[in-house]
Formats: C-alpha cells, structure tokens, sequence
C-alpha cells in the first residue's frame, strides 16, 4: 500500500505540534480514522484525555538535560548474532511420513481447514 506523503506530513506536524504543547487540542477523530477505529462520542472523549496526557509526558522528555549522553544504536552490544547457514543430513520423505496417521501420494493428509464458498 502506497503512503499519501501529504498525510504523513500532517501527522507527523500534528504529532510534533501536540508534543510541543501537550496543551495543544487533539484533533480524535482525526486519529481515530488513522487507526480505523469507530469510535463513540464517550470514547472519543476518554482517549482524548489519555492522548494529552501521554503527550504531556513526551513533552517532559524534551525537559532532561542530554548534552552528555552518547547515542546508543540499541542497547544489547552484539553486533551479529546471526550465523551463516550450514546443510545438514535430513530424514527421507518416507522416514517422516511413517507415523503420519494419513498420507495421500508422498504427502501428509489433514482435514480442510478452509470452508467452501458457494
């Protein structure tokens, strides 16, 4: 799915904005069909009030002092934990389907999990 560049600019500005100024109004409805999300008027109420004071705790974030702080690219310290890939011996076909409770031409059989549509 292709992202509308002119609606992620606005978030992001909203979202900026609103951590800026905590204070600042949150447009619910508006994030509310960000998230596809039917929302009543009395739920649109209570997470507004939530969203402001989660923005309100961003904004203290902006308050701490972090001159002497190093960036961190994330946090473990390992650089690669992933090893190369090594072949190994593997069991035949036949080996694996000996206790399969039914097989149907080299292959295990199951019941359908999907239903037809007519």
């Amino acid at each position: 799915m292709k992202k509308n560049p002119k609606s992620v600019f606005r978030l992001e500005t909203r979202s900026r904005r609103a951590i800026r100024n905590p204070k600042s109004e949150i447009d619910i409805d508006y994030v509310a069909k960000l998230a596809n999300l039917p929302l009543t008027s009395k739920e649109k109420l209570t997470f507004s009030r939530q969203l402001q004071d989660i923005l309100g705790y961003f904004s203290k974030l902006g308050e701490v002092d972090t001159q002497k702080v190093e960036p961190i690219g994330h946090i473990t310290g390992l650089t690669d934990i992933v090893r190369d890939d090594q072949t190994a011996p593997s069991i035949t076909q036949e080996e694996a389907l000996k206790n399969a409770p039914r097989t149907h031409k080299g292959f295990f059989e199951v019941e359908a999990i999907f239903e037809e549509q007519n």
